[in-house]
């Protein structure tokens, strides 16, 4: 198994979250607990080549999830971190089956990676307030995190569990 951080980025990493605060401490604690069981801790960011790109104040990886030296970060250009990135084919390489995945945001990039690591045959597992987003125009950043958590994803593209659950599989 692996723990996939998606789009942690200064930017992005804002109060506005939908359960901030739970949302930080427990993507801190699940990175600390995989490193402490030598899960891998891998990092994906989002470049779009304007407002959140390299060289741009808020593109890097938050301070309170940073990667260590030892950890790969991959790039990505679209929402799927499996598009372009050679995420994919370093799993492959690894023979991983197993991804854990936090981040951000529930209604963009994590589902796009929760879908397309489904159709690529991983076993999508997703910790419950382990993402986040806000409000848009159509729902509120608390009816996205429950549609998608709650009815979307579950037993369709991944297995949707309870914190405790997932700090016990890392």
């Amino acid at each position: 198994m692996i723990l996939l951080i998606v789009d942690t980025q200064d930017s992005i990493v804002t109060k506005d979250l939908y359960q901030y605060e739970q949302f930080v401490s427990n993507t801190k604690q699940l990175i600390c607990t995989a490193r402490q069981n030598n899960t891998e801790v891998i990092y994906v960011r989002h470049d779009d080549g304007e407002e959140l790109t390299k060289g741009v104040t808020g593109f890097e990886i938050f301070n309170e999830f940073a990667p260590e030296l030892n950890e790969k970060i991959f790039d990505k250009h679209v929402n799927s971190a499996f598009k372009d990135t050679g995420l994919l084919e370093y799993l492959q390489s690894k023979n991983e089956s197993k991804i854990m995945i936090a981040g951000l945001q529930t209604d963009y990039c994590i589902d796009a990676t929760i879908k397309c690591g489904f159709e690529h045959g991983f076993d999508m597992i997703v910790p419950a307030y382990c993402n986040s987003t806000v409000n848009n125009e159509y729902l509120t950043a608390e009816q996205s995190y429950k549609y998608y958590n709650e009815k979307m994803w579950n037993n369709r593209y991944s297995r949707c569990i309870t914190f405790e659950d997932a700090i016990t599989m890392l």
